[in-house]
C-alpha cells in the first residue's frame, strides 16, 4: 500500500481494528503532542504525525526553534520538559492533547544528565500526559536497556516502570537498536583512505547490529499511536525494534563501505583497510578512570569512567533483533552508506524517504503490521 497522508478521524478516535491497522498509513486523528521536538529523532516524529494529517503540538526549548523547517505545520510551544508545571501550561494552552510521544534523552548519558532527562523530565511528561487526560502515551527508549549495566540505561528503566506502575493512560514503548548515524561515522574516512577502527572481540569478532533509519524509526513510533497490537491496554506494549537488515558485525560495516564508495563512484571495489583494535583496550583506560575518580572524589572524572563504560557497552554487546515483527522500514544500511558517500553525513534521512513524491510502502515484518 501506498503511504499516504491519511485523514483524520476525529478526536478521541484512538486504537483501531487490527484488521484495518496498516504500518506507515493508519492515522485516529487525534491531537498528538511531541516533546523533545527538536532532538535527533524527536524533529522527524513531528514531520511524520504532521504527514499522517496529526493536529501536531512540538514542545521545543526555545522558541527560536519554531523557524526549523522540521516543525512546518506544527504548533510549536516552549517549555522545559524538567518543570513539569511549566510544560502542562504550556500544552494546556495549545489545546491539550490526547497522545504524548517523548522523544527525550540524555545528550551525554552522565548519571546526572540521564536521572535529569531520561528519568525525571520522561516521567514529567507522563505526569502531565495524565493530568491533561491523554489517551495514550508513546515512549522512545533503547534496545540496550534489556541488559542494562550503564547509568542512562537504569533511568530509561525507571521510566519505563512508572509507566507500568499507572492505568490512567495506555501506552507503548520502543526500544530501538541503533540509529543509521551512529554506525556511519567512519564512512568518510574509508573514502578518504583511512582505516575502519573496530573493537576485536577475539578471532576478528565484533559486536553486530541491525540498525535503522531516522525516518522509519519515526514512523514506528507514530504507528503506536493507534496500533492496538502495541498498546499496553490491548497488545504488548514493549517493542524492540530494528531495521529490515539481517544485521553486520562491525567487520561486515566496513565491507559495506567499500561496496557503497564503488557502487556509487562506479569504480572497481577497493578492500577496505581495517584495523582492529583489542577490545582489553577498554578496560585499562576505564579502570585508569575509576582510580582517578575513587582518588579525587571528581564527578569529572566519574563521568569520564562512565563514558568510557558505554563505548566498551556498544563495543561489546550486539544490538540485533532477529523476529519478524522487531524489524521495520525498507531503508537498508547500504542504501544509507551510498547517500552518506554521494551527498555527506548531514543529508535529510526523512527528506529522502519522502523525495519527489514517490509512494513508499513501509514493512514491519514482511508488508504491513499483523492484522
Amino acid at each position: 500500500s501506498a503511504l499516504r497522508p491519511p485523514a483524520a478521524t476525529g478526536r478521541r478516535a484512538g486504537v483501531v481494528r487490527r484488521a484495518s491497522f496498516e504500518a506507515g498509513v493508519t492515522a485516529s486523528g487525534e491531537r498528538v503532542c511531541v516533546v523533545g521536538a527538536t532532538g535527533y529523532i524527536g524533529k522527524f516524529v513531528v514531520q511524520e504525525c504532521v504527514r499522517r494529517g496529526y493536529p501536531t503540538t512540538a514542545v521545543v526549548r526555545s522558541t527560536s526553534s519554531a523557524a526549523s523547517p522540521y516543525l512546518a505545520s506544527a504548533t510549536v510551544v516552549e517549555a522545559e520538559a524538567t518543570d513539569r508545571e511549566a510544560l502542562e501550561g504550556a500544552i494546556a494552552e495549545s489545546g491539550g492533547t490526547d497522545v504524548v510521544i517523548c522523544c527525550l534523552a540524555s545528550r551525554s548519558g552522565s548519571e546526572s544528565d540521564s536521572l535529569l532527562v531520561d528519568y525525571e523530565a520522561s516521567v514529567n511528561c507522563l505526569e502531565v500526559a495524565r493530568r491533561l487526560k491523554a489517551r495514550h502515551f508513546v515512549l522512545l527508549s533503547a534496545f540496550c536497556v534489556a541488559k542494562p549495566w550503564l547509568k542512562f540505561q537504569d533511568a530509561k528503566l525507571k521510566t519505563e516502570a512508572a509507566l507500568a506502575a499507572q492505568s490512567d493512560v495506555s501506552y507503548s514503548i520502543v526500544r530501538p537498536t541503533a540509529f543509521f548515524k551512529s554506525v556511519s561515522g567512519q564512512v568518510e574516512i574509508v573514502k578518504g583512505g583511512g582505516p575502519f577502527v573496530y573493537f576485536d572481540l577475539g578471532e576478528g569478532r565484533s559486536a553486530t547490529c541491525n540498525p535503522i533509519a531516522e525516518a522509519d524509526l519515526a514512523m514506528a513510533l507514530v504507528d503506536c499511536v493507534c496500533d492496538p497490537t502495541k498498546s499496553s491496554k490491548t497488545g504488548t506494549p514493549i517493542w524492540n525494534l530494528g531495521g529490515p537488515d539481517a544485521g553486520y558485525s562491525m567487520r561486515q560495516q566496513a565491507d559495506l563501505i567499500a561496496d557503497a564508495i564503488a557502487d556509487v563512484d562506479a569504480a572497481p571495489r577497493k578492500d577496505p583497510w581495517v584495523l582492529g583494535v583489542p577490545i582489553g583496550l577498554f578496560d585499562l583506560i576505564i579502570g585508569s578512570l575509576d582510580f582517578f575518580a575513587q582518588l579525587t572524589n571528581s564527578q569529572k572524572w566519574k563521568d569520564a569512567a562512565e563514558f568510557g563504560r558505554i563505548g566498551k557497552y556498544y563495543a561489546v554487546e550486539d544490538m540485533l533483533t532477529t523476529q519478524p515483527a522487531e524489524k521495520y522500514g525498507r531503508v537498508t544500511l547500504f542504501d544509507h552508506y551510498k547517500r552518506v558517500v554521494r551527498d555527506g553525513q548531514e543529508y535529510d534521512p526523512y527528506t529522502t524517504v519522502f523525495a519527489k513524491g514517490t509512494a513508499v510502502a513501509a514493512k514491519q515484518g514482511t508488508t504491513k503490521a499483523a492484522a
